[in-house]
């Protein structure tokens, strides 16, 4: 239920955006192409079940890894739809 000015519905068109921009980001980062024998960042072989499971691949798992624990960009909070965010 929507409150004050907005209409009937808002809150769930607001999670539907979340959702779509949170797909259309994941998109973005999917490689494609052909996977790269050896890893950009530490010229160590992909291993071939790699290469084969994700298309484009260009670093190995322990590479991935430690840019998966760097990549802060995806906070767990959505401002949009926070309440606390539009009081403040």
């Amino acid at each position: 239920m929507a409150g004050g000015w907005a209409r009937d519905g808002a809150v769930q068109d607001q999670i539907d955006a979340s959702v779509e921009d949170a797909v259309a980001e994941a998109r973005s980062r999917l490689s494609t192409g052909e996977s790269a024998e050896f890893c950009e960042e530490c010229d160590n072989p992909i291993p071939e079940a790699r290469r084969k499971a994700i298309p484009g691949v260009r670093l190995c798992v322990n590479c991935q890894a430690e840019l998966e624990k760097q990549d802060t960009s995806a906070g767990g909070i959505n401002r949009r739809g926070s309440k606390d965010s539009q009081l403040r």
